[in-house]
Protein backbone atom coordinates (compact mmCIF):
# COMPACT_ATOMS: atom_id res chain seq x y z
CA UNK A 1 0.00 0.00 0.00
CA UNK A 2 0.90 3.39 -0.60
CA UNK A 3 2.50 5.35 2.31
CA UNK A 4 2.05 8.72 2.67
CA UNK A 5 2.86 12.21 4.99
CA UNK A 6 1.70 15.15 5.56
CA UNK A 7 3.21 15.86 8.71
CA UNK A 8 5.08 19.37 9.91
CA UNK A 9 8.70 20.08 10.10
CA UNK A 10 10.50 18.66 12.07
CA UNK A 11 11.72 22.18 13.05
CA UNK A 12 16.02 21.13 12.85
CA UNK A 13 18.65 23.57 11.54
CA UNK A 14 22.07 24.32 11.72
CA UNK A 15 22.76 26.51 14.89
CA UNK A 16 24.26 29.82 13.11
CA UNK A 17 27.88 30.98 13.72
CA UNK A 18 28.12 33.34 16.82
CA UNK A 19 27.13 36.85 16.01
CA UNK A 20 25.74 35.64 12.86
CA UNK A 21 22.28 36.68 11.16
CA UNK A 22 20.36 34.15 10.21
CA UNK A 23 20.33 33.34 6.60
CA UNK A 24 16.92 32.84 4.96
CA UNK A 25 16.67 29.90 2.09
CA UNK A 26 17.39 31.23 -1.52
CA UNK A 27 13.87 30.94 -2.65
CA UNK A 28 11.85 32.49 0.64
CA UNK A 29 8.07 31.64 -1.43
CA UNK A 30 6.17 29.60 1.03
CA UNK A 31 4.69 27.74 -2.03
CA UNK A 32 7.97 26.18 -3.00
CA UNK A 33 7.87 24.19 0.56
CA UNK A 34 7.29 20.52 0.88
CA UNK A 35 3.56 19.56 1.76
CA UNK A 36 3.60 15.80 1.33
CA UNK A 37 5.56 12.95 0.69
CA UNK A 38 4.14 9.69 -1.30
CA UNK A 39 6.64 6.64 -0.83
CA UNK A 40 5.44 3.65 -3.24
CA UNK A 41 7.28 0.27 -2.86
CA UNK A 42 7.50 -0.91 -6.48
CA UNK A 43 8.92 -4.68 -8.29
CA UNK A 44 9.44 -5.20 -11.32
CA UNK A 45 10.61 -8.82 -13.41
CA UNK A 46 14.33 -9.65 -12.66
CA UNK A 47 16.24 -12.43 -14.89
CA UNK A 48 18.57 -15.06 -12.71
CA UNK A 49 21.69 -12.70 -12.70
CA UNK A 50 24.33 -14.59 -10.64
CA UNK A 51 27.15 -13.21 -8.25
CA UNK A 52 28.87 -13.86 -5.45
CA UNK A 53 26.26 -14.30 -2.91
CA UNK A 54 23.90 -16.12 -4.94
CA UNK A 55 21.22 -15.01 -7.35
CA UNK A 56 18.66 -12.17 -8.33
CA UNK A 57 15.11 -13.29 -7.17
CA UNK A 58 12.72 -13.02 -10.13
CA UNK A 59 11.51 -9.48 -8.68
CA UNK A 60 13.76 -6.66 -8.25
CA UNK A 61 12.57 -4.09 -5.45
CA UNK A 62 12.64 0.37 -5.81
CA UNK A 63 10.29 2.60 -4.09
CA UNK A 64 9.10 5.72 -5.42
CA UNK A 65 9.15 8.81 -3.72
CA UNK A 66 7.15 11.74 -5.05
CA UNK A 67 7.56 15.40 -3.21
CA UNK A 68 4.85 17.79 -3.59
CA UNK A 69 5.16 21.62 -2.64
CA UNK A 70 2.37 23.53 -1.71
CA UNK A 71 1.86 25.22 -5.36
CA UNK A 72 1.32 21.30 -6.32
CA UNK A 73 4.41 20.78 -8.58
CA UNK A 74 6.33 17.08 -7.67
CA UNK A 75 9.55 15.77 -8.15
CA UNK A 76 10.48 12.27 -8.38
CA UNK A 77 13.45 10.57 -6.58
CA UNK A 78 14.04 6.51 -6.74
CA UNK A 79 15.80 4.30 -4.10
CA UNK A 80 15.70 0.85 -2.82
CA UNK A 81 12.42 -0.87 -1.76
CA UNK A 82 14.00 -3.13 0.93
CA UNK A 83 11.42 -3.07 4.29
CA UNK A 84 13.51 -1.77 6.64
CA UNK A 85 14.52 0.89 3.99
CA UNK A 86 10.88 1.73 3.24
CA UNK A 87 10.70 2.13 7.61
CA UNK A 88 13.80 4.76 7.36
CA UNK A 89 11.77 6.72 4.06
CA UNK A 90 8.68 6.73 5.89
CA UNK A 91 10.61 8.57 9.19
CA UNK A 92 12.64 11.06 6.53
CA UNK A 93 9.07 11.85 4.80
CA UNK A 94 7.59 13.37 8.40
CA UNK A 95 10.94 15.31 8.77
CA UNK A 96 10.75 17.37 5.45
CA UNK A 97 7.42 18.30 5.32
CA UNK A 98 7.70 22.23 5.63
CA UNK A 99 10.98 22.84 3.76
CA UNK A 100 11.58 24.30 0.90
CA UNK A 101 12.68 22.15 -2.13
CA UNK A 102 15.61 24.96 -2.64
CA UNK A 103 17.29 24.61 1.17
CA UNK A 104 18.88 21.23 0.20
CA UNK A 105 21.20 21.81 3.83
CA UNK A 106 18.30 21.94 5.47
CA UNK A 107 16.81 18.47 4.42
CA UNK A 108 20.02 17.37 4.81
CA UNK A 109 20.00 17.90 8.33
CA UNK A 110 16.60 17.02 8.60
CA UNK A 111 16.61 13.73 7.34
CA UNK A 112 19.71 12.93 9.38
CA UNK A 113 18.21 13.73 12.38
CA UNK A 114 14.76 11.98 11.80
CA UNK A 115 17.07 8.97 12.01
CA UNK A 116 18.56 9.09 15.05
CA UNK A 117 16.06 7.15 16.91
CA UNK A 118 15.99 4.19 14.25
CA UNK A 119 17.20 0.67 15.25
CA UNK A 120 15.89 -1.11 11.88
CA UNK A 121 18.64 -3.26 10.67
CA UNK A 122 19.57 -4.25 7.03
CA UNK A 123 17.55 -2.47 3.67
CA UNK A 124 20.78 -1.87 2.08
CA UNK A 125 19.09 -2.84 -1.08
CA UNK A 126 22.74 -4.90 -1.82
CA UNK A 127 21.91 -8.20 -1.06
CA UNK A 128 24.51 -7.94 1.91
CA UNK A 129 27.58 -6.51 -0.81
CA UNK A 130 27.71 -3.09 -0.03
CA UNK A 131 26.68 -2.77 3.56
CA UNK A 132 29.67 -0.04 4.82
CA UNK A 133 27.63 3.38 3.24
CA UNK A 134 25.87 5.98 5.20
CA UNK A 135 22.31 5.25 6.17
CA UNK A 136 21.61 9.21 6.87
CA UNK A 137 23.02 9.57 2.91
CA UNK A 138 21.24 6.34 1.36
CA UNK A 139 18.07 7.86 2.54
CA UNK A 140 18.61 11.14 2.07
CA UNK A 141 19.34 10.40 -1.65
CA UNK A 142 15.60 10.15 -3.44
CA UNK A 143 14.63 13.26 -1.69
CA UNK A 144 17.52 15.49 -2.88
CA UNK A 145 16.99 13.89 -6.31
CA UNK A 146 13.31 14.91 -6.19
CA UNK A 147 13.73 18.68 -4.68
CA UNK A 148 16.24 19.28 -7.87
CA UNK A 149 13.47 17.50 -10.10
CA UNK A 150 11.16 20.30 -8.44
CA UNK A 151 13.98 23.23 -8.69
CA UNK A 152 14.78 22.38 -12.19
CA UNK A 153 10.88 22.47 -13.24
CA UNK A 154 10.45 26.26 -10.97
CA UNK A 155 13.10 27.28 -12.77
CA UNK A 156 12.81 26.14 -16.27
CA UNK A 157 16.07 24.26 -16.67
CA UNK A 158 17.25 20.72 -16.48
CA UNK A 159 18.90 19.12 -13.22
CA UNK A 160 22.04 18.75 -14.93
CA UNK A 161 22.12 22.98 -15.10
CA UNK A 162 21.23 22.91 -11.36
CA UNK A 163 24.44 20.48 -10.65
CA UNK A 164 27.03 23.27 -12.40
CA UNK A 165 25.57 22.75 -16.18
CA UNK A 166 25.96 19.65 -18.40
CA UNK A 167 29.76 19.35 -19.88
CA UNK A 168 28.98 16.75 -22.60
CA UNK A 169 25.91 16.61 -24.38
CA UNK A 170 25.51 12.41 -24.16
CA UNK A 171 26.83 10.13 -21.54
CA UNK A 172 28.50 6.41 -22.20
CA UNK A 173 27.44 3.27 -20.67
CA UNK A 174 29.12 0.02 -20.18
CA UNK A 175 27.51 -3.11 -21.03
CA UNK A 176 26.54 -5.27 -17.59
CA UNK A 177 27.39 -8.77 -18.28
CA UNK A 178 26.44 -11.62 -15.76
CA UNK A 179 26.85 -15.61 -15.82
CA UNK A 180 22.95 -16.37 -15.36
CA UNK A 181 20.62 -19.34 -15.78
CA UNK A 182 18.44 -19.82 -18.94
CA UNK A 183 15.35 -18.41 -16.75
CA UNK A 184 14.08 -18.52 -13.45
CA UNK A 185 13.40 -22.37 -11.94
CA UNK A 186 9.98 -23.87 -13.52
CA UNK A 187 9.67 -20.57 -15.90
CA UNK A 188 11.33 -21.54 -19.35
CA UNK A 189 14.08 -19.78 -20.79
CA UNK A 190 14.07 -15.84 -21.20
CA UNK A 191 15.15 -13.95 -24.23
CA UNK A 192 18.66 -13.73 -22.92
CA UNK A 193 19.28 -17.57 -22.47
CA UNK A 194 21.72 -19.56 -20.68
CA UNK A 195 25.46 -18.26 -19.90
CA UNK A 196 27.57 -20.05 -17.69
CA UNK A 197 30.96 -20.73 -19.91
CA UNK A 198 33.01 -18.23 -21.95
CA UNK A 199 31.20 -18.96 -25.53
CA UNK A 200 27.93 -18.06 -23.32
CA UNK A 201 29.42 -14.88 -21.72
CA UNK A 202 30.62 -13.82 -25.68
CA UNK A 203 27.43 -13.97 -26.85
CA UNK A 204 25.30 -12.66 -23.89
CA UNK A 205 27.94 -9.48 -24.88
CA UNK A 206 27.07 -9.77 -28.94
CA UNK A 207 23.15 -9.16 -27.87
CA UNK A 208 24.25 -6.01 -25.69
CA UNK A 209 26.69 -4.69 -28.12
CA UNK A 210 24.24 -4.84 -30.99
CA UNK A 211 21.20 -3.91 -28.99
CA UNK A 212 22.79 -1.12 -27.35
CA UNK A 213 25.76 -0.29 -29.00
CA UNK A 214 27.78 -0.34 -26.21
CA UNK A 215 31.92 0.97 -26.21
CA UNK A 216 32.89 -1.09 -22.93
CA UNK A 217 31.48 -4.34 -20.99
CA UNK A 218 31.70 -5.22 -17.61
CA UNK A 219 31.69 -8.85 -16.35
CA UNK A 220 29.67 -9.63 -12.94
CA UNK A 221 32.34 -12.14 -11.69
CA UNK A 222 33.15 -13.90 -8.51
CA UNK A 223 30.59 -16.78 -9.29
CA UNK A 224 33.18 -19.70 -10.61
CA UNK A 225 36.39 -20.82 -10.20
CA UNK A 226 38.61 -17.44 -11.11
CA UNK A 227 40.71 -19.46 -14.28
CA UNK A 228 37.16 -19.71 -15.94
CA UNK A 229 36.31 -16.33 -15.37
CA UNK A 230 39.96 -14.99 -16.71
CA UNK A 231 39.41 -17.97 -19.79
CA UNK A 232 35.94 -15.52 -20.28
CA UNK A 233 37.48 -12.21 -20.19
CA UNK A 234 40.28 -13.30 -22.66
CA UNK A 235 37.66 -14.83 -24.62
CA UNK A 236 35.52 -11.30 -24.41
CA UNK A 237 39.37 -9.12 -25.40
CA UNK A 238 39.40 -11.70 -28.45
CA UNK A 239 35.72 -11.29 -29.29
CA UNK A 240 35.91 -7.37 -29.06
CA UNK A 241 39.33 -5.87 -29.22
CA UNK A 242 38.18 -2.10 -29.74
CA UNK A 243 36.01 -2.32 -26.21
CA UNK A 244 37.10 -1.52 -22.42
CA UNK A 245 37.09 -4.51 -20.74
CA UNK A 246 36.67 -4.92 -16.63
CA UNK A 247 36.10 -7.27 -14.47
CA UNK A 248 34.08 -7.07 -10.81
CA UNK A 249 34.31 -10.16 -8.42
CA UNK A 250 33.02 -8.76 -5.37
CA UNK A 251 35.60 -9.32 -3.34
CA UNK A 252 35.63 -13.19 -4.00
CA UNK A 253 39.66 -13.66 -4.37
CA UNK A 254 42.11 -13.45 -1.53
CA UNK A 255 44.74 -11.26 -1.95
CA UNK A 256 47.14 -14.27 -3.55
CA UNK A 257 44.17 -15.05 -6.27
CA UNK A 258 43.59 -11.54 -7.20
CA UNK A 259 47.72 -11.23 -7.94
CA UNK A 260 46.97 -14.08 -10.41
CA UNK A 261 44.34 -12.61 -11.96
CA UNK A 262 45.57 -9.43 -12.70
CA UNK A 263 48.81 -10.81 -13.65
CA UNK A 264 46.86 -12.64 -16.14
CA UNK A 265 44.49 -10.17 -17.13
CA UNK A 266 46.87 -7.11 -17.38
CA UNK A 267 46.85 -6.38 -20.72
CA UNK A 268 43.20 -7.33 -21.51
CA UNK A 269 41.25 -4.71 -18.75
CA UNK A 270 40.72 -1.13 -18.59
CA UNK A 271 40.46 -1.85 -14.45
CA UNK A 272 39.90 -4.59 -11.86
CA UNK A 273 36.88 -3.86 -9.63
CA UNK A 274 37.19 -4.67 -6.09
CA UNK A 275 39.18 -8.15 -6.19
CA UNK A 276 39.49 -8.61 -2.63
CA UNK A 277 38.01 -7.01 0.66
CA UNK A 278 38.88 -4.17 2.70
CA UNK A 279 41.25 -1.72 2.40
CA UNK A 280 44.18 -3.20 3.37
CA UNK A 281 43.24 -5.91 0.76
CA UNK A 282 43.14 -3.64 -1.96
CA UNK A 283 46.09 -1.78 -1.03
CA UNK A 284 48.29 -4.66 -1.28
CA UNK A 285 46.90 -6.11 -4.34
CA UNK A 286 47.91 -2.69 -5.94
CA UNK A 287 51.20 -2.71 -4.90
CA UNK A 288 51.90 -5.81 -6.98
CA UNK A 289 50.37 -4.65 -10.00
CA UNK A 290 50.10 -1.88 -13.04
CA UNK A 291 46.75 -2.76 -13.47
CA UNK A 292 44.32 -0.09 -12.19
CA UNK A 293 41.88 -0.79 -9.18
CA UNK A 294 38.22 0.40 -9.17
CA UNK A 295 35.85 -0.23 -6.07
CA UNK A 296 32.13 -0.01 -4.89
CA UNK A 297 32.61 -1.50 -2.06
CA UNK A 298 35.42 -0.43 0.48
CA UNK A 299 34.77 3.67 -0.32
CA UNK A 300 31.60 3.66 -0.48
CA UNK A 301 31.01 6.65 1.86
CA UNK A 302 32.90 10.08 2.54
CA UNK A 303 34.04 8.32 6.05
CA UNK A 304 36.21 5.87 4.00
CA UNK A 305 37.92 8.14 1.31
CA UNK A 306 40.76 9.65 3.87
CA UNK A 307 41.71 5.61 5.15
CA UNK A 308 42.02 4.70 1.45
CA UNK A 309 44.16 7.45 0.78
CA UNK A 310 45.98 6.84 3.64
CA UNK A 311 46.77 3.60 2.40
CA UNK A 312 47.37 3.54 -0.92
CA UNK A 313 43.93 1.00 -1.64
CA UNK A 314 42.57 2.44 -5.21
CA UNK A 315 42.87 3.73 -8.53
CA UNK A 316 39.13 4.64 -9.64
CA UNK A 317 35.64 5.14 -7.17
CA UNK A 318 32.47 3.86 -8.75
CA UNK A 319 29.61 6.71 -7.91
CA UNK A 320 26.19 6.13 -6.62
CA UNK A 321 24.15 8.87 -5.89
CA UNK A 322 21.64 6.04 -4.30
CA UNK A 323 23.86 5.61 -1.05
CA UNK A 324 26.49 8.86 -1.59
CA UNK A 325 23.33 10.83 -0.25
CA UNK A 326 21.66 11.94 -3.90
CA UNK A 327 23.32 14.26 -6.79
CA UNK A 328 24.62 17.23 -4.31
CA UNK A 329 26.68 14.86 -2.30
CA UNK A 330 27.96 13.16 -5.46
CA UNK A 331 29.08 16.64 -7.14
CA UNK A 332 31.31 16.53 -3.90
CA UNK A 333 32.76 13.03 -4.59
CA UNK A 334 33.39 14.12 -7.62
CA UNK A 335 35.03 17.34 -6.78
CA UNK A 336 37.55 14.71 -4.34
CA UNK A 337 38.33 12.19 -7.05
CA UNK A 338 39.46 15.37 -9.25
CA UNK A 339 41.63 16.35 -6.42
CA UNK A 340 42.93 13.11 -5.34
CA UNK A 341 43.96 11.70 -9.25
CA UNK A 342 41.24 8.91 -8.63
CA UNK A 343 39.06 7.57 -12.13
CA UNK A 344 35.67 8.16 -11.47
CA UNK A 345 32.92 6.10 -13.37
CA UNK A 346 29.24 4.75 -11.96
CA UNK A 347 28.06 2.08 -10.29
CA UNK A 348 24.58 0.27 -11.25
CA UNK A 349 21.77 -1.30 -9.26
CA UNK A 350 18.88 -2.83 -10.58
CA UNK A 351 16.70 0.66 -11.48
CA UNK A 352 13.76 2.49 -13.16
CA UNK A 353 13.81 5.44 -15.30
CA UNK A 354 13.69 7.86 -12.49
CA UNK A 355 17.49 6.62 -11.27
CA UNK A 356 18.67 6.15 -15.12
CA UNK A 357 17.47 9.90 -15.77
CA UNK A 358 19.01 10.71 -12.36
CA UNK A 359 22.24 9.28 -13.22
CA UNK A 360 22.62 10.92 -16.89
CA UNK A 361 22.42 14.33 -15.21
CA UNK A 362 25.06 13.48 -12.27
CA UNK A 363 26.97 11.79 -14.91
CA UNK A 364 26.67 15.40 -17.52
CA UNK A 365 27.58 17.58 -14.68
CA UNK A 366 30.69 15.66 -13.71
CA UNK A 367 34.36 17.04 -15.48
CA UNK A 368 35.94 14.36 -13.38
CA UNK A 369 34.09 11.48 -15.25
CA UNK A 370 36.49 9.03 -16.64
CA UNK A 371 34.96 6.14 -17.30
CA UNK A 372 31.54 4.46 -19.21
CA UNK A 373 29.34 4.16 -16.24
CA UNK A 374 27.53 0.69 -15.39
CA UNK A 375 23.54 0.41 -15.87
CA UNK A 376 21.51 -2.89 -15.17
CA UNK A 377 18.94 -1.09 -17.24
CA UNK A 378 18.94 -3.93 -20.50
CA UNK A 379 18.29 -6.23 -17.99
CA UNK A 380 14.97 -4.34 -17.39
CA UNK A 381 11.16 -5.36 -19.28
CA UNK A 382 10.86 -2.25 -21.90
CA UNK A 383 7.44 -2.23 -20.66
CA UNK A 384 7.78 -1.96 -17.25
CA UNK A 385 8.79 1.61 -15.71
CA UNK A 386 7.24 4.25 -13.70
CA UNK A 387 7.69 7.32 -15.78
CA UNK A 388 7.41 8.39 -19.43
CA UNK A 389 10.62 9.42 -21.21
CA UNK A 390 12.99 9.43 -24.03
CA UNK A 391 15.86 7.86 -22.21
CA UNK A 392 17.00 5.59 -25.61
CA UNK A 393 20.54 4.47 -25.72
CA UNK A 394 22.39 5.10 -29.08
CA UNK A 395 25.88 3.79 -29.58
CA UNK A 396 25.83 2.87 -25.59
CA UNK A 397 25.21 6.95 -24.71
CA UNK A 398 21.81 8.24 -23.23
CA UNK A 399 21.13 11.93 -24.68
CA UNK A 400 21.27 14.37 -21.56
CA UNK A 401 17.45 15.39 -21.17
CA UNK A 402 16.80 19.34 -21.92
CA UNK A 403 13.86 19.85 -20.33
CA UNK A 404 12.92 21.15 -17.03
CA UNK A 405 14.18 18.82 -13.82
CA UNK A 406 14.92 15.64 -14.43
CA UNK A 407 13.31 15.51 -18.13
CA UNK A 408 10.70 12.87 -16.96
CA UNK A 409 7.35 12.56 -15.85
CA UNK A 410 5.31 10.20 -13.68
CA UNK A 411 3.29 7.30 -15.49
CA UNK A 412 0.62 6.73 -12.88
CA UNK A 413 -0.71 3.38 -14.50
CA UNK A 414 2.81 1.88 -14.81
CA UNK A 415 3.43 3.18 -11.02
CA UNK A 416 0.20 1.19 -10.16
CA UNK A 417 1.07 -1.83 -12.17
CA UNK A 418 4.39 -1.96 -10.76
CA UNK A 419 2.98 -1.44 -7.21
CA UNK A 420 0.59 -4.45 -7.59
CA UNK A 421 3.39 -6.34 -8.41
CA UNK A 422 5.16 -6.05 -5.30
CA UNK A 423 1.85 -6.52 -3.40
CA UNK A 424 1.74 -10.02 -5.47
CA UNK A 425 5.41 -10.81 -5.53
CA UNK A 426 5.60 -11.91 -1.63
CA UNK A 427 9.14 -10.26 -1.60
CA UNK A 428 9.77 -7.78 1.44
CA UNK A 429 13.78 -7.71 1.10
CA UNK A 430 16.40 -8.69 -1.26
CA UNK A 431 17.96 -12.04 -0.54
CA UNK A 432 20.13 -13.17 -2.91
CA UNK A 433 21.20 -16.38 -1.07
CA UNK A 434 18.13 -16.95 0.52
CA UNK A 435 17.22 -17.73 -3.09
CA UNK A 436 19.83 -19.21 -4.35
CA UNK A 437 19.51 -21.46 -1.13
CA UNK A 438 16.42 -22.79 -1.72
CA UNK A 439 18.05 -24.76 -5.39
CA UNK A 440 21.36 -25.25 -3.62
CA UNK A 441 20.60 -25.81 0.03
CA UNK A 442 24.35 -25.87 1.01
CA UNK A 443 25.30 -22.59 -0.69
CA UNK A 444 27.27 -20.53 1.66
CA UNK A 445 28.25 -16.89 1.12
CA UNK A 446 32.38 -16.50 1.61
CA UNK A 447 34.71 -13.59 1.00
CA UNK A 448 37.06 -14.39 0.15
CA UNK A 449 35.82 -17.72 -1.61
CA UNK A 450 39.14 -18.52 -3.47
Amino acid sequence: MTAQSTSTASGFAPAAAAGATPVEPFDRSTQNEIAAVTITPVAFKDPPLLNTVGVHEPYALRAIVQVTTRSGLTGLGETYGDAPHLHRLSLAADAVVGINVFDTNRLRFAVAQALTADTSQGGHGMSGMVTGSSTADRVLSPFDVAALDVQGKILGVPVSSLLGGAIRPEVAFSGYLFYKWAGHPGSGSDEFGEALTPEGIVEQARQLVDGYGFSALKLKGGVFEPDQEIAAMLALADAFPDLGLRLDPNAAWSVETSLRVAKALESSLEYLEDPTPGLAGMAEVRRGTTLPLATNMCVVSFADVKPAVEQGSIDIVLSDHHFWGGLTRSRTLGGLAESLDWGLSMHSNSHLGISLAAMVHLASATPSLSYACDTHWPWKQPDEDVVTHDLSFVDGSVLVPTGPGLGVELDVDGLAKLHEQFLESGITQRDDTGYMQRFQPDYTVASPRW
